[in-house]
């Protein structure tokens, strides 16, 4: 059953949760990317093979590390990004778009404006992490990359009351009540043992809004 969890957060206001997060509750940076990446496994189909797509690689053990498990356990890596989008729409049914997070600012440069350009024209379903690459987390972008499904992480943000897509999951469950209760985030019950679950979308609430008003 899908709930409504209105977009309530900035910017501003994730990174200060996600520093509480490390800071007074001691969460590690790769305790939360596993918690982060099992609830977008988790509500993302199952049956697909990945292929993994990493282009800026830092400098860094921890990426390095995830880097090497992936190649042990035979997940291919792209060498290069495909230069016809038509090579993109033909070898792949689902693209999960985690090339930005919420600390995304300003326009895209380099080579990941033709990367998001080519996937915006291949016309495989999207589905993006948190904030749609590219977008403004609180103004989102329009000409951009309209994705099919977001999974959001801790809870939405403000640009997810632009998103026009058919499926909206929240991913978060690791999220402390004190911390919940600060904030004011209101978090939905997660069924089960689930580490996500399915949000009703903003075009969803507001057919049913205009459904009540015919009614009336």
């Amino acid at each position: 059953m899908s709930v409504f969890f209105p977009p309530i957060y900035s910017q501003e206001e994730a990174q200060k949760i996600d520093e509480e997060l490390f800071t007074e509750y001691l969460f590690s940076v790769d305790q939360l990317m596993e918690l982060a990446g099992l609830s977008c496994a988790t509500a993302i189909a199952k049956g697909y093979r990945p292929t993994v797509f990493y282009p800026k690689r830092p400098n860094k053990q921890l990426f390095q590390n995830l880097t090497s498990q992936c190649e042990k356990m035979d997940i291919p890596f792209l060498s290069y990004f495909p230069g016809e989008s038509s090579l993109i729409t033909d070898s792949y049914n689902l693209i999960v778009d985690a090339f930005f997070g919420f600390s995304f600012k300003g326009p895209v440069r380099g080579d990941f404006g033709m990367y998001l350009s080519q996937l915006i024209k291949a016309g495989v379903p999207i589905c993006s992490i948190d904030v749609p690459s590219g977008w403004d987390i609180e103004k989102g972008d329009p000409e951009g990359i309209q994705p099919e499904s977001l999974i959001s992480l801790t809870a939405p943000k403000l640009c997810a009351k632009l998103f026009k897509g058919k499926q909206h999951f929240l991913g978060g469950r690791f999220v402390p009540p004190d911390l919940a209760k600060k904030y004011h985030l209101n978090l939905p019950p997660y069924p089960g043992t689930d580490c996500c679950v399915e949000l009703l979308t903003q075009d969803s609430v507001d057919d049913d809004k205009s459904k009540e008003t015919k009614d009336k």
